[in-house]
């Protein structure tokens, strides 16, 4: 039954990856879906730092254009290296300025909007993220596991159909880690064939009794393949890679790396001597690229320039190394409370079931199984230390433990885990009576009445969950930022050429500017005659997130009063916005009203719909009103009279208003 479930179907005996049949079916569906949600497009905006850690840094460099890099890019303390960047922004980017011209002479249509800027890098994401679904599907084949039903899952889960695609850096990180454990699983399985060979061999040796016997033995056992630094190189190469594109890789690279040095120690033919020289290779392996990753980040962030380098004029000033920085960072507590603290706890009881549902939970129940197990000293109960179940586990475990250390906790920071969970976990809610891997040595096996009724309600549990994040995170989730910003790009292209934007924005997330397109402030143009001049700044930002109304008010009366005064001294024109969540719509325009001073009017220009911001989420107004009710009975009545008026008004809140702002005496 197990052989028979490694393979699709008996066509494909073979295991070729693009094998059409009917059981491979849903895991493409998943597959093609992950493609077409970029085209829809995704609206939901995840968090800042997919915009501005990528598109921000790469449009800068690509395009002649204002952008706002974030500090972990700023020249004086860099804390990320800038490659990643480059690779997978500013690379699509290049091919999108190729197609440019093509696209306005046959089409009509220019790529550069900011449907497409954010497109084309989403799509080299996604094209990516297929590397971490043939890393599994290899690594089921070598261990011949089944797959069909592990990429199914896999491909499922909504981390994959959304985070997977967007501009992380821990989507990377999910890549290389995948690509880390494929290369390690390998050489594990290689090795324990190969030792098993040689001990074999040193045993036939040592008891033959003739010399001529033994030369043919020995002739044979160095006949073997050699296996001790197999993917040596590649190895360090991707190590290195991963820790320059976020440092807390060292968090996911050592349970492989780990369990690569450690293979077949405790055999007759490898020793402590084969494990410190895979130490010492590794090492020495790794240094060209850290070396390369150094140079490259030094010349970009101007430490470093290439007359210097012509010149022999270099010393330890000239370099920088990001992932130390990055360190040096976050070593400081008081650094990262500004990016908020929390409980050490919070990845294996929060984070980990939030991503991953209904199998994180099992991976959580089953990982403090086993430390129980542990603990009591019951041995057998865990999974042998040098096969493939022990892999799994440490590549689960150990990150987030790790990770767990630091009290800034994230779920986007243990994505990576989704590989060793999805193939040791994943027949809990595909096939619970086959291809278990064996984590807990259950005895007993499960019945099989009670195996239908879990594999249906796990199912359905895995499948729900994961539609409704796909779309929350997918296209609600802060989802009129992106919408707002083509609004603005529109706005910005038709404007009069003086007239200047000013925007408010509050309680959301902050808009990317790089998709914007702004015109470039900071560089000098020289016109044909040989005159020299900058552009005047155009468009102006506020980002005042959680602050109060009344210092919202008073911030935007200042800047409108600053306005008008351009306007009659300068003839500068001026459009003043205010972006908002329209759950504090009418907080805001209450104040407004009651205020004494009547700085300022506005008009409701545009709503984008859906929107759901964490910093102001809709409220229950029916529900605030029954509290102030004497009983149930008048409470039920008024919101049964009003039922349509207060869902009306409830999903009304799930929008992005956009107000102009006018003076007090404009008419």
């Amino acid at each position: 039954m197990q052989h028979s479930l490694t393979h699709c179907c008996p066509k494909n005996g073979s295991n070729k990856i693009l094998h059409f049949c009917s059981r491979r079916s849903l895991y493409f569906i998943f597959a093609t879906l992950r493609i077409l949600l970029n085209f829809v497009p995704q609206t939901g905006y995840i968090h800042p730092d997919e915009f501005f850690q990528f598109v921000e840094v790469a449009s800068g460099d690509a395009f002649d254009i204002d952008v706002y890099k974030p500090w972990e890019f700023n020249i004086t303390f860099p804390v990320r290296s800038s490659l990643f960047p480059q690779l997978c922004v500013r690379l699509p980017y290049f091919i999108l300025e190729g197609l440019t011209p093509y696209s306005e002479y046959f089409f009509g249509i220019s790529l550069k909007t900011p449907y497409f800027l954010v497109l084309f890098p989403r799509l080299m994401m996604t094209i990516l993220s297929f590397v971490s679904d043939y890393c599994l599907f290899k690594i089921c084949i070598i261990f011949r596991e089944p797959y069909v039903d592990r990429l199914t899952i896999f491909a499922s889960s909504y981390v994959i159909l959304i985070y997977s695609c967007r501009t992380f850096s821990n989507s990377i990180e999910i890549i290389l880690t995948s690509i880390l454990i494929y290369h390690v699983s390998r050489c594990i399985e290689f090795s324990n064939k190969v030792v098993l060979q040689s001990d074999y061999l040193a045993d036939k040796y040592y008891k033959a009794r003739t010399g001529v016997e033994r030369a043919k033995i020995y002739k044979l056992r160095m006949s073997l393949p050699p296996h001790s630094l197999n993917d040596c190189l590649l190895l360090a190469t991707i190590t290195v890679f991963g820790i320059f594109n976020r440092p807390t890789f060292i968090a996911f690279a050592f349970p492989p790396i780990f369990f690569w040095l450690h293979r077949g120690l405790g055999s007759k033919t490898v020793g402590f001597l084969d494990f410190h020289i895979r130490i010492f290779v590794f090492v020495i392996f790794s240094i060209p690229t850290v070396i390369i990753l150094i140079l490259y980040d030094s010349l970009y962030f101007g430490y470093l320039t290439m007359a210097e380098v012509g010149k022999f004029e270099i010393s330890m000033n000239n370099f920088v190394v990001t992932p130390l920085n990055f360190l040096k960072y976050n070593s400081i507590t008081d650094n990262l409370k500004n990016h908020g603290l929390h409980p050490r706890f919070l990845h294996f009881l929060v984070n980990v079931p939030l991503l991953f549902n209904a199998l994180g939970v099992i991976a959580v129940l089953t990982i403090v199984k086993m430390v129980n197990s542990g603990l009591r000293g019951r041995w057998l109960e865990l999974p042998r230390i040098q096969n493939i179940e022990s892999l799994m586990v440490s590549s689960f475990a150990v990150p987030i433990a790790l990770l767990s250390i630091f009290p800034h906790q994230e779920p986007r920071f243990i994505l990576p885990v989704i590989l060793p969970l999805i193939f040791l976990f994943s027949h809990y809610i595909k096939c619970p009576e086959v291809g278990a891997v064996n984590v807990a040595n259950k005895k007993k096996p499960m019945p099989s009445k009670l195996v239908k009724e879990n594999k249906f309600g796990l199912k359905g549990v895995w499948y729900l969950c994961n539609a409704i994040l796909v779309i929350f995170y997918g296209f609600v989730h802060q989802g009129g930022v992106l919408t707002l910003t083509s609004h603005l790009f529109k706005e910005l292209k038709a404007k009069p050429y003086l007239m200047h934007i000013h925007l408010f924005t509050s309680h959301t997330y902050p808009v990317p500017t790089g998709i914007l397109h702004l015109r470039n402030t900071k560089r000098t143009y020289t016109s044909d005659s040989g005159h020299k001049y900058t552009l005047t700044k155009d468009f102006n930002i506020y980002e005042l997130g959680s602050k109060t109304v009344d210092t919202i008010y008073d911030r935007i009366s200042s800047a409108i009063e600053e306005c008008e005064k351009d306007l009659h001294f300068k003839r500068v024109p001026y459009r003043l916005y205010y972006a908002l969540p329209y759950s504090l719509y009418n907080e805001f325009a209450d104040y407004v009203l009651n205020n004494e001073t009547q700085s300022f009017k506005f008009n409701l220009v545009k709503s984008f719909y859906p929107h759901v911001s964490m910093e102001k989420l809709p409220e229950l107004a029916a529900f605030w009103d029954c509290l102030s009710m004497n009983t149930l009975q008048d409470c039920s009545l008024n919101f049964i009279d009003n039922v349509s008026e207060n869902i009306l008004n409830y999903l009304r809140q799930f929008t992005l208003v956009l107000l102009q702002i006018e003076y007090k005496n404009k008419s």
